[in-house]
């Protein structure tokens, strides 16, 4: 899941990004409104929090361009005033939630991660292949009973690949996926949490390389921490990764 945080309130808007973070969401942040505009033309989002109060260009206008696209981003609205009127008028610009400040960055987490859910494909809260389950609510992970100890990048890899249902995912939309924006496929960082995240899980291996392509789960060759795709991937596809 990718997110776009756009506040004004610059500590505020990298607190709530941190606590994403640490909870194996990929987050972006904006600090005014063009700059929202600039990031939602340039990348997909599955959700905004979107402060309303911007200065320069107001938030709602960046709701109303959401809508006018007809983006998938599913937009949680923040505000300071906490009106039914103020409620009901933001929820008329598209919004699809709506919540006042000061917040409990708990109750964010949680309608951060039901919007998610309603911007993808529905799938069941627990996703299980090849004897490896995750518990997108939770944020828990187990294989044949066995609890995992993931960190939020193995965690969020890790679903990935089962939310993708055994077809193979490419080192460059895990990129996409999973890490923040300016993030390289050269930077190692997918071998290096897949090596990681293929340790814990034990044996018999379930991640799959194929080669040239990318990685995916479930009936999982002997060799399957043969070469992987390295020499066939450039940077990120994502506009702004690095090149």
């Amino acid at each position: 899941m990718r997110v776009l945080v756009v506040e004004d309130e610059e500590f505020l808007a990298e607190m709530i990004a941190a606590g994403l973070r640490r909870d194996a969401v990929a987050a972006d942040v904006a600090h005014d409104g063009r700059t929202a505009l600039a990031k939602l033309r340039l990348g997909a989002y599955d959700v905004l929090i979107l402060d309303r109060d911007l200065p320069g260009l107001h938030g709602d206008e960046v709701c109303r361009h959401v809508v006018r696209q007809g983006l998938l981003t599913r937009v949680l609205m923040l505000t300071a005033s906490g009106t039914v009127r103020d409620r009901v008028d933001g929820l008329g610009l598209g919004a699809d939630d709506y919540l006042t400040k000061p917040f409990a960055y708990e109750e964010l987490l949680a309608r951060v991660l039901a919007l998610g859910r309603r911007a993808r494909p529905a799938l069941p809260p627990v996703i299980e292949r090849a004897g490896v389950s995750v518990d997108t609510a939770r944020r828990q992970a187990v294989r044949d009973g066995r609890p995992l100890a993931l960190s939020r990048k193995e965690f969020a890899v890790l679903e990935v690949l089962l939310r993708a249902q055994g077809a193979v995912v490419s080192g460059d939309d895990l990129i996409e996926e999973v890490w923040e924006e300016h993030t390289s496929y050269r930077t190692n960082a997918v071998r290096v949490t897949l090596s990681k995240l293929r340790a814990k899980l034990g044996e018999p291996p379930v991640i799959e390389t194929v080669p040239g392509a990318g990685y995916r789960l479930g009936g999982a060759r002997p060799d399957g921490d043969g070469p992987g795709p390295d020499d066939h991937h450039g940077a990120a596809g994502r506009p702004g990764a690095s090149r």
